[in-house]
């Protein structure tokens, strides 16, 4: 967090970031909790969603939005293609059971294990040979080898992910709006075809260029991982490279501003594209609408519509608000990592008002 020059800062209540910003495996433990906490609300809502769904109401027609994307991956049906829900409430259960691994972890990281990972004693004490690595994560914000090393861990994990689902949709198969069946899916690794998607993704109609980008997107973060791990700063470690930018605040800003990106795209994208968020799952395409601000609204008949609103409406103007504050926080925070001091608005204004009560005596 900013410290301004103060060796001894103290924060509010409403700054929780601040316990966690010098202490590792507190870090870490914050990270795992919330994980915890996304990993029991998406198992909860799933098995929410499958006790009250409703055959004979469209499900876009239902508010859901669990049992949606299980659907569009291909999750919930029998061996002739027909939705039953099968194999849904083991996907709900399992996120409810790691909800508790992970649970568990964060409290370990909380209450036993040391503050800092590099200081760590006991279970994993830094000094045993086999619990060494445990150091190595120590997260040192104002060194650029330290960052890089557990960037490239990051990139190889969301690289692993994306072969995962590009494997699971050409051996299992995924639903394909375009015959209401599933089928599995081959990528077309069309580097051309990849790079002419970048500025007209939301239009995609086919499922194995959805699938050839994820499996581009795997090579790409798994070098680059393998590239940020096996490297070291090269160069003097200047402004431009980020030197007395680079900090914990500085870090946060960023993820905020990657988080309210993606956000943002998939509201664009959730509104329109209906090969990607199937009209059988999720309802019909929205209409982008300006008031204050942006909003989308449903173009279908809503007679019968559980909740007032598709679930395309539901997760398209979600996303976009939230995606949209996101961005709000990354720039704060990004003005707090270049030294900008935001009481000193509030001082200024306390000294206009001193100044014009000056004059009007």
């Amino acid at each position: 967090m900013q410290t301004y020059g103060n060796p001894d800062p103290t924060y509010g209540w409403w700054v929780g970031n601040s316990v966690v910003t010098n202490r590792s495996s507190r870090f870490i433990g914050s990270h795992v909790a919330h994980t915890g906490i996304i990993s029991f609300t998406a198992g909860a809502n799933t098995l929410w969603e499958l006790a009250r769904y409703d055959p004979s109401v469209p499900m876009g027609h239902q508010g859901m939005v669990s049992i949606n994307h299980l659907a569009s991956i291909g999750i919930g049906f029998d061996e002739a293609g027909v939705w039953t829900g099968a194999g849904v409430a083991t996907i709900g259960i399992f996120h409810l059971i790691f909800s508790m691994v992970y649970g568990g972890a964060a409290l370990l990281h909380s209450l036993v294990f040391s503050e800092d990972t590099q200081n760590s004693s006991g279970l994993f004490a830094a000094d045993r040979p086999e619990h060494r690595q445990a150091a190595r994560y120590k997260l040192e914000w104002d060194n650029p080898d330290n960052q890089t090393f557990i960037l490239g861990h990051h990139l190889i994990f969301f690289g692993v992910a994306n072969i995962w689902f590009v494997e699971w949709a050409r051996v299992h198969g995924i639903y394909d709006p375009a015959i209401e069946a599933i089928r599995q899916v081959n990528y077309n690794l069309d580097l051309t075809q990849i790079w002419n998607h970048q500025f007209d993704f939301l239009t995609i109609d086919s499922l194995e260029d959805v699938m050839g980008g994820h499996a581009f997107l795997a090579f790409f973060q798994i070098g680059g991982g393998a590239f940020h791990i096996a490297t070291k700063q090269i160069g003097e470690y200047t402004e431009f490279k980020g030197k007395n930018v680079l900090s914990a605040e500085a870090v946060l800003s960023w993820s905020l501003a990657g988080i309210g990106w993606m956000a943002i795209v998939a509201a664009f994208w959730c509104a329109t594209n209906t090969t990607v968020y199937p009209e059988a799952w999720y309802g019909e395409p929205l209409a982008l609408k300006f008031g204050i601000s942006p909003y989308w609204i449903d173009t279908g008949n809503m007679d019968g519509v559980v909740t007032g609103h598709t679930s395309r409406a539901w997760l398209t103007n979600v996303h976009y608000y939230l995606g949209f504050f996101f961005i709000q926080g990354h720039l704060w925070h990004a003005i707090r990592a270049m030294g900008f001091d935001f009481k000193r608005i509030a001082t200024a204004v306390q000294n206009l008002d001193s100044t014009a009560v000056t004059l009007n005596d």
